[in-house]
């Protein structure tokens, strides 16, 4: 096992209004208590809502960074990747994040913007059950389980499984490092 005391990377977290507050919070928590540079990522840098309530004011938007200035990629559910996908840039700063071989790490409802991506076909991934097909049929293999590991990414289904989701992402970016 690696270790996984202290990573040394460069992470962006999206963000998009209705993200569910746990799924962006206790990764960026996390991450950034094992020593990752953590950056939320907007479509815009403004306050964005959680379904819950929690707010998130990411310091840039999308057009203000680049794939490479990134090791991993972390995005959360709720309803923010229905709205994610639908910017163009997200979806190229999701693409060309996969296409350098970056950690991506993805939970609930956020296969969308991998779907949206174009990255799924012939992959391993989990999401949250009610958008099993739509993996399934961006090319995927859909699995019922806590954490799915495929290479680069790493899927989960909801906030339950963040305790076996955040241990799988430092690992693999330990094993980078």
């Amino acid at each position: 096992m690696s270790d996984i005391s202290q990573i040394d990377a460069r992470i962006a977290v999206l963000v998009e209004d209705q993200f569910e507050d746990l799924e962006l919070w206790y990764p960026v928590l996390r991450l950034r208590e094992a020593g990752a540079d953590v950056t939320l990522v907007g479509p815009s840098a403004r306050t964005y809502r959680g379904k819950h309530g929690l707010s998130a004011d990411p310091p840039v938007g999308v057009d203000a960074v680049s794939p490479a200035d990134f090791d991993g990629l972390i995005i959360p559910g709720g309803y923010a990747p229905d709205r994610l996908r639908r910017h163009t840039e997200i979806v190229a700063f999701v693409k060309a994040l996969h296409e350098r071989g970056a950690v991506i790490g993805f939970i609930c409802h956020a296969g969308w913007v991998m779907a949206s991506a174009g990255v799924l076909s012939g992959r391993r991934c989990t999401s949250f059950f009610s958008i099993r097909d739509d993996m399934v049929n961006a090319g995927a293999e859909w699995l019922d389980a806590p954490v799915v590991v495929d290479g680069n990414l790493i899927s989960s289904r909801n906030p339950g499984d963040l305790p076996q989701f955040l241990p799988a992402i430092l690992e693999a970016l330990a094993a980078r490092h």
